[in-house]
C-alpha cells in the first residue's frame, strides 16, 4: 500500500472517529459516547483523570424471554439482554436504538455545571414490515452503564468510588431507579414491575474534596431529603439515651442518668406509650396530652428528641387485624384456591393450589379467607392438597362458610412473629405515615429511627427506601438526622446515620463488634456516613455475667469516637439503679462524648483508636492505652500505659471491697481526678475506680495482681 493511500485512510479514520463521537460536557467533566451506542470516556476536569476502564453499551433492554415472534422462534426461554448499538444527540435528548429489538429510547439529558442528569423521556417503537410483528414488552431498561475504574474506596450504598483526588458516582434521584455495581460496571436502570416513570439518575465526576458539595446540589435541585446537610450538622456524632419503660413519674430519673452520661439527645420508643403498631393505640396511663407533655419536658431539659418507630407493618393485636374484619391492604406471600366449599366448623381446607412455599414456623401459619383469619398446623404436599389442624376465626375474626373457588391468601407475618407486613402498593402505608407524622409534630420530635426497615415486600431495593420516604416526606420539620435498620440506595438521602445493631451480651461485646459493628463502620465510611455504635445495653453483674463494666464502655466509646459516630444506650432504670458501677459507666461515656464533641483528637490519633485489638481509656482527659484486662475475680483491673509509666486501674464488680497487693517500689494511689488517696500499706479500697501508679513497671504490676488477695 502506498504511503499516500495509507495517510488518506488514516485521515479518513480519524475524521470518521470524530464524527462518531457524542460528547456531553459541563464545567467539571466530559462524557464521551460513540454513535455505536458505547460509552468510551469519562474525564474528571477537576483532576484531569480518566475515570473509565473501557467501552460498554450505554443502555440495554432486557426481556425475561424473547417476545418478538421471530426472536422467540430462534432463542431459548431465558432472559435476553439487547445492547444499544446506535445513538444520536439532538435538542438535549439522546435517541438510542438496540441490537436485535425495535425499541427507540429517548433520554432527556440535563447538563448542569456539577453533574449530568439522565431520564427516560419515552420509549418509541419501530414495526418492521416482515413476519408477525407487534410492539413487545420491556422488563428492564439500563438507563446508563459505565465501566468505572475502581479507586481506593468504594461505597456500595451510595454507589461511589473515590480516592484522595477523584470521586465518581452514578446516583439515582428517585426510589424507582435501580442503582447497582455489577463487577466494575456502574448501573442505573428501570424495571417495568416498578414503573418506568422515574426521574432517573445523575452522573458525578469531581474532585473528592468537592464531592459532597455536588451531592448536596443534586439533593436541592431534585428536592431530595438533605442527606449531606444532615451529615454536616454539628451534632451529627452526638450519642443518645434510649428511654425504656418511661412514664411521667420516672422521667426525671431518666433525665438525671442521661445528663450523667453526657448525652444531648434522647429517643422515645413508641412501645412505651402505644399498645399496638399501626393505629398506635394508647397503653394504660397514656393519652395524647400525657405524651405531648412528657415530650415537652424532655425538650425543655435541653435534649434533642428522637422517635423510634415501626412503620411498615401492623401488630396482630392492632385494629387493622383484630377488629373483627382484617384489613385487606396487607402484604401477602401466596394465594391458594379452594377446591371444595368450607364450612365454619371445618378443621381441614381442601386446596386446588399446591401449597409449596407456605410458612411453616409457629405464629406464621396463617391464611386470610374472606373476612376470616385461619391458623393451620400443617399442610399436605401431595394431592389432595389440604390445610390441616385449622383453627377458625383467629384474631377476633368470625368463622364463616366459604364457597369453592374462593382465594385464601397467606399474610406476610414477620419472623418475630408479632406483626404482619403491609403492601406498599396501596394507601395503607400513607395512612400509617399520616398518623406517625401527627405524633411527630405534636410531640416535637426532631429525628427518627426507622426500625424494621427490612419488613417490606420485594423488590427490596425499591420498597425499603420507598416506604421510608412515604413517612419521611410527611415529617415536619424534616428530621435533622435519621437512622434505620436496612439501607437501600435512595435511602442514603434519608438515613444519614446508618443503623444500630441489636444488643450483644457483655461477654460478646468485643468479638461481636469486631465481626459486625467495626466492619460496618469501615465500610459505611466509604459512603461518607457513620454507623451507630449501639444499641448498648446496661446489664448489671450477677452470677451469670460480669455485666457492662467501665472497660466495656471504654471499648465501645473509643471506637465510636474514632469513626465520628454516636452510641445509643438503653436506659433501663431497674438496671441503672441497681448496677454498682452505674456512676463509673456513665462517667466513661461522658468523658468520650466530651472529647468527641470538642474534637480533641487528631486524625492520626483516631487511626490508632480504630485498631480493633487495641484498647484505650480516658483519665483526666488524657489518653491511656489498656495493655491487659484482668478479670479473674470480683475485683477487675486494666493495666494502662502512658508516657513510659504503667498504671493499674481497678474497681470492684459488685460493690465495696478491699484489695491487698504486695507491691514493691514507689506506688501512688489516686482517684480518677488525680487526688492522692492514703490507706494502710498494701491495702487499697476497691469500691470506686482507683488508679494505682508505680515506677516498678508493668511486670511488677502484673506479678502483684497475680498474687493479689481480696478482703
Amino acid at each position: 500500500m502506498s504511503k499516500r493511500l495509507t495517510l488518506v485512510l488514516l485521515l479518513l479514520a480519524a475524521f470518521t472517529a470524530v464524527r462518531a463521537q457524542v460528547v456531553l460536557e459541563n464545567a467539571t467533566m466530559r462524557l464521551t459516547l460513540g454513535e455505536d451506542g458505547q460509552v468510551y470516556s469519562l474525564l474528571c476536569k477537576d483532576t484531569g483523570e480518566e475515570c473509565l476502564e473501557g467501552p460498554v453499551p450505554l443502555c440495554t433492554v432486557t426481556q425475561e424471554r424473547p417476545y418478538d415472534n421471530e426472536n422467540f422462534l430462534m432463542m431459548p426461554a431465558k432472559p435476553v439482554v439487547f445492547p444499544s448499538n446506535h445513538l444520536e444527540y439532538r435538542d438535549g435528548q439522546l435517541f438510542v436504538t438496540f441490537e436485535g429489538t425495535y425499541d427507540i429510547a429517548v433520554i432527556d439529558v440535563r447538563l448542569e455545571d456539577a453533574y449530568i442528569g439522565l431520564r427516560l423521556a419515552r420509549r418509541d417503537y419501530r414495526i418492521e414490515n416482515m413476519g408477525v410483528k407487534r410492539k413487545t414488552e420491556l422488563d428492564a431498561f439500563a438507563l446508563a452503564q459505565l465501566a468505572v475504574r475502581r479507586r481506593a474506596h468504594f461505597g456500595a450504598w451510595l454507589n461511589v468510588t473515590w480516592d484522595d483526588r477523584t470521586a465518581v458516582c452514578l446516583m439515582g434521584v428517585d426510589p424507582k431507579t435501580r442503582i447497582d455495581c455489577l463487577g466494575n460496571t456502574f448501573y442505573a436502570g428501570l424495571e417495568s414491575a416498578v414503573g418506568m416513570d422515574s426521574r432517573g439518575a445523575v452522573l458525578i465526576a469531581a474532585a473528592t474534596e468537592r464531592f459532597l458539595d455536588v451531592v448536596d446540589r443534586v439533593e436541592r435541585d431534585y428536592g431530595l431529603p438533605l442527606g449531606v446537610e444532615s451529615r454536616r450538622r454539628k451534632g451529627y456524632s452526638d450519642s443518645y439515651y434510649e428511654l425504656r419503660d418511661v412514664t411521667p413519674e420516672n422521667l426525671d430519673r431518666h433525665i438525671a442518668y442521661a445528663r450523667q452520661g453526657g448525652f444531648r439527645a434522647m429517643v422515645l420508643y413508641y412501645t412505651d406509650f402505644a399498645a399496638t403498631c399501626g393505629h398506635y393505640t394508647w397503653k394504660a396511663g397514656f393519652d395524647r396530652e400525657t405524651l405531648v407533655t412528657l415530650c415537652r419536658r424532655i425538650r425543655e431539659a435541653g435534649f434533642d428528641l428522637g422517635f423510634h418507630i415501626h412503620y411498615s407493618k401492623v401488630s396482630v393485636t392492632d385494629p387493622y387485624i383484630n377488629d373483627g374484619v382484617p384489613d385487606t391492604r396487607l402484604a401477602y406471600v401466596k394465594d391458594l384456591v379452594l377446591a371444595e366449599p368450607v364450612g365454619p366448623e371445618d378443621s381441614e381446607i381442601l386446596l386446588e393450589t399446591a401449597p409449596e412455599g407456605l410458612r411453616t414456623e409457629d405464629g406464621r401459619r396463617l391464611v386470610h379467607l374472606g373476612d376470616e383469619l385461619i391458623a393451620y398446623d400443617a399442610f399436605t404436599s401431595q394431592r389432595p392438597y389440604r390445610l390441616t389442624g385449622c383453627r377458625r376465626g383467629m384474631y377476633n375474626s368470625k368463622a364463616a362458610p366459604h364457597p369453592k373457588g374462593s382465594i385464601a391468601r397467606q399474610p406476610d407475618v414477620d419472623d418475630w412473629p408479632l406483626f404482619i407486613r403491609i403492601s406498599q402498593d396501596n394507601g395503607l402505608q400513607d395512612e400509617i405515615a399520616e398518623r406517625l407524622a401527627a405524633l411527630y409534630r405534636d410531640c416535637g420530635f426532631n429525628f427518627v429511627y426507622f426500625d424494621g426497615a427490612e419488613d417490606v415486600p420485594p423488590p427490596y431495593w425499591y420498597n425499603v427506601s420507598r416506604s421510608q420516604k412515604r413517612v419521611f416526606d410527611r415529617l415536619s420539620p424534616a428530621p435533622i438526622y435519621a437512622e434505620g435498620a436496612l439501607k437501600s440506595h435512595f435511602g442514603w438521602h434519608i438515613l444519614s446515620r446508618g443503623n444500630a445493631f441489636d444488643l450483644f451480651r457483655p461477654e460478646q461485646i468485643r468479638s461481636a463488634m469486631k465481626r459486625y459493628t467495626l466492619r460496618c463502620a469501615r465500610e459505611i465510611a466509604d459512603d461518607f456516613t457513620s454507623v451507630d455504635f449501639g444499641w448498648v445495653d446496661s446489664v448489671a453483674p450477677d452470677s451469670t455475667t460480669a455485666g457492662m463494666q467501665p472497660d466495656t464502655y471504654d471499648y465501645i466509646c473509643s471506637k465510636a469516637l474514632a469513626w465520628n459516630a454516636p452510641i445509643s444506650l438503653m436506659g433501663k432504670l431497674d438496671v441503672l439503679d441497681k448496677h454498682p458501677r452505674t456512676a463509673d459507666n456513665l462517667q466513661v461515656i461522658r468523658a468520650w462524648e466530651e472529647a468527641k464533641r470538642e474534637g480533641r483528637f487528631t486524625e492520626a490519633e483516631k487511626a490508632l483508636l480504630r485498631d480493633p485489638d487495641r484498647e484505650w481509656t480516658l483519665i483526666g482527659g488524657r489518653l491511656y492505652e489498656c495493655l491487659h484486662l484482668l478479670d479473674d475475680g470480683p475485683v477487675r483491673g486494666v493495666v494502662l500505659y502512658r508516657n513510659g509509666r504503667y498504671c493499674l486501674l481497678y474497681w470492684h464488680l459488685y460493690g465495696e471491697g478491699t484489695l491487698a497487693l504486695p507491691l514493691e517500689g514507689n506506688v501512688r494511689l489516686t482517684d480518677l481526678d488525680g487526688r492522692r488517696i492514703r490507706c494502710r500499706k498494701g491495702l487499697y479500697p476497691a469500691g470506686e475506680r482507683r488508679l494505682l501508679e508505680t515506677d516498678a513497671g508493668e511486670s511488677a504490676l502484673l506479678h502483684a495482681w497475680k498474687n493479689k488477695t481480696v478482703l
